[in-house]
């Protein structure tokens, strides 16, 4: 748990909640739960929602609390695979403060924290929390552009060799654009809950940035769809390459074993247990040449059907 507030214009870490401060919370501990609910009367439910990965984008005030939930975008390497994912993070909207509430620690509320937004004053709750909705926004935009390049490198990737590996990142990548455009889906209801001013009172400035922030969300959500169904055709074009190439390969490696079992066919017949000179062209040079030349025939036959 950090307690930030605005300073002179600037973000800076405190050692006590006071009046107009933001109390920052990543992965807390019951006991950090349950020390700010008592001190700040804040509910229970609200600080524990976003610990759950499977909570979904909402919005909901109870006692004068708001409790806004929204999915952020979130990188994940595993075995040196990057993973994009979607992680909930509740901003709750106090009297005198803020509260954030993440699983793990994000760029989201670091980049506030570290000073590299600029114009935050956590004096200023409505305009605090559109301007995490815009960053969240544009996050998801940099990460779509990301995936984007990604995808190219690996389909450049697999025009040179057909791998498992390359397959499974395009794969990996398909379902990260799955995974932001639910989450972004369920991102814009939840401000066009806000934008009707019910739950959060606007002022007219924040009208503007929130418009901002839903046409930035719309955006993004086009763009997932369609880098979504430009893998999936890519990821259907890879397994019809892929099954055509073994075709090939079975084709071709059938034409062979027929070619090769011209001779042994014609060596199983002059191999028998026969009396000699009672078998036409015993001569083992003549059965050479037949073989030889029945192998060469059905080669050239099979060469001009393509089969070869």
């Amino acid at each position: 748990m950090e307690i930030l507030k605005t300073v002179d214009g600037e973000i800076q870490r405190i050692d006590e909640i006071v009046a107009d401060s933001w109390i920052n919370l990543c992965k807390p501990t019951q006991k950090e739960i349950s020390k700010l609910s008592e001190e700040l009367n804040v509910e229970r439910d609200f600080l524990t929602a976003a610990l759950d990965e499977e909570e979904t984008s909402r919005i909901e005030t109870e006692d004068g609390q708001t409790l806004i939930i929204i999915d952020i975008p979130y990188v994940n390497e595993n075995d040196g695979l990057i993973i994009y994912e979607t992680l909930p993070i509740a901003v709750i909207l106090l009297e005198k403060n803020i509260i954030t509430v993440c699983l793990k620690e994000n760029h989201i509320t670091k980049d506030f924290a570290d000073s590299k937004i600029k114009n935050v004053y956590t004096n200023m709750k409505t305009r605090f929390l559109l301007q995490v909705l815009y960053r969240v926004a544009t996050k998801y935009l940099l990460h779509l552009r990301q995936i984007d390049r990604r995808s190219a490198a690996v389909e450049k990737e697999l025009h040179k060799s057909m791998k498992n590996k390359e397959l499974i990142q395009l794969l990996d990548l398909e379902k990260s654009l799955v995974f932001f455009s639910t989450s972004l889906k369920a991102n814009e209801v939840t401000v066009e809950k806000i934008l009707k001013g019910r739950f959060v009172k606007l002022y007219e400035d924040d009208k503007d940035l929130l418009e901002d922030v839903l046409i930035e969300i719309k955006q993004a959500i086009e763009m997932s769809t369609i880098y979504s169904n430009i893998l999936s055709g890519t990821m259907d074009a890879f397994a019809s390459i892929i099954s055509n190439n073994l075709n090939i390969v079975m084709k071709v490696l059938t034409s062979i074993t027929i070619i090769m079992a011209i001779p042994t066919m014609i060596s199983g017949f002059f191999g028998m247990n026969m009396e000699p000179g009672t078998m036409p062209f015993h001569n083992f040079w003549v059965v050479f040449l037949i073989s030889a030349g029945i192998s060469g025939i059905a080669a050239l036959v099979l060469y001009l059907k393509k089969l070869l």
